[in-house]
């Protein structure tokens, strides 16, 4: 038997750092082009198709050495091409086999390509 959702649970929501507001705010609605609903001095509020994303404002972020934010995407290539057009550069990792575009071939068939934001956060898409 299946544990029961802890009664209140609903929609989730993500959230990354950022030291300096001005420049994830351009990363985010500008390059990512994702909608800005508030920017409060507290956190820069995205809506990432209907989930809440808030890039806090820290003093100091502590950058995760793995993916802390990633989308999943219908066609990788297409989707690696637009963020590349928009000043986006795909990370490489010794070991990986990369294309040109930075996709990586899971092992199960996924493809992923990682990126970073301003402050170092490593974002991914992802093919199933």
């Amino acid at each position: 038997m299946s544990p029961q959702p802890v009664h209140g649970l609903q929609k989730i929501m993500a959230f990354v750092a950022t030291e300096d507001a001005a420049r994830a705010k351009a990363f985010y609605r500008d390059t990512l082009a994702l909608p800005l609903i508030s920017d409060d001095g507290f956190a820069l509020v995205f809506d990432v198709q209907g989930i809440m994303l808030r890039v806090q404002l820290v003093k100091k972020a502590s950058v995760a050495p793995y993916t802390v934010l990633g989308w999943q995407v219908e066609d990788i290539i297409s989707t690696a091409l637009a963020l590349e057009r928009a000043g986006v550069k795909f990370a490489r990792y010794p070991g990986l086999e990369q294309d040109e575009h930075g996709v990586w071939g899971a092992p199960g068939g996924a493809k992923v390509a990682w990126f970073h934001d301003p402050d170092g956060n490593t974002l991914s898409i992802t093919e199933f």
